[in-house]
């Protein structure tokens, strides 16, 4: 794994922090699914972790919450606790566990309290600033990434040990 350095006007994962980061960010970002904006937000969070792209997170509020039903599926994050999953349908079409948010996060990440943040891999579409997001690789990191974020980035095959 080499480092990339990022050029202007950009970051590099790896100068990201670990325990993560969290802030707010100005910055405009949403999801569209079906055809359909499912979260648009200006006053969003996003989590900064060494070697992954940052994850966005929506205000409860900037959700289309009808489209989304709990699933049973749950994971644990070391840093921020016990996220929940849903499971994301708007006219028909379903997308298994396509988000998830902390309920109870852990000290030091409180404002992620009913936050919710989408996989962009199980959407149509991310878009940060206008800007189409791509996925990060693998199912388990939910990074978005966009061309002011610089890697490599952990996710994909041969990363598990970074």
């Amino acid at each position: 794994m080499k480092r990339i350095d990022p050029g202007p006007r950009q970051e590099s994962v790896w100068d990201y922090p670990r325990p993560p980061g969290l802030e707010p960010t100005p910055k405009h970002f949403r999801v569209i699914f079906n055809g359909q904006t499912v979260a648009d937000t200006r006053r969003g969070l996003r989590v900064l972790e060494t070697s992954q792209p940052p994850a966005y997170y929506f205000p409860p509020e900037d959700v289309r919450r009808e489209c989304l039903t709990r699933s049973g599926y749950r994971t644990l994050c070391e840093w921020k606790g016990v996220a929940v999953y849903f499971t994301l349908q708007v006219q028909g079409k379903v997308s298994q566990n396509a988000a998830w948010s902390y309920p109870n996060p852990s000290v030091g990440f409180e404002p992620l309290h009913d936050y919710v943040a989408f996989y962009p891999s199980r959407v149509d579409a991310c878009y940060v600033d206008e800007v189409l997001v791509s996925a990060q690789e693998g199912d388990y990191y939910g990074g978005w990434i966009t061309p002011d974020v610089v890697g490599p980035f952990k996710g994909g095959p041969g990363t598990e040990g970074w």
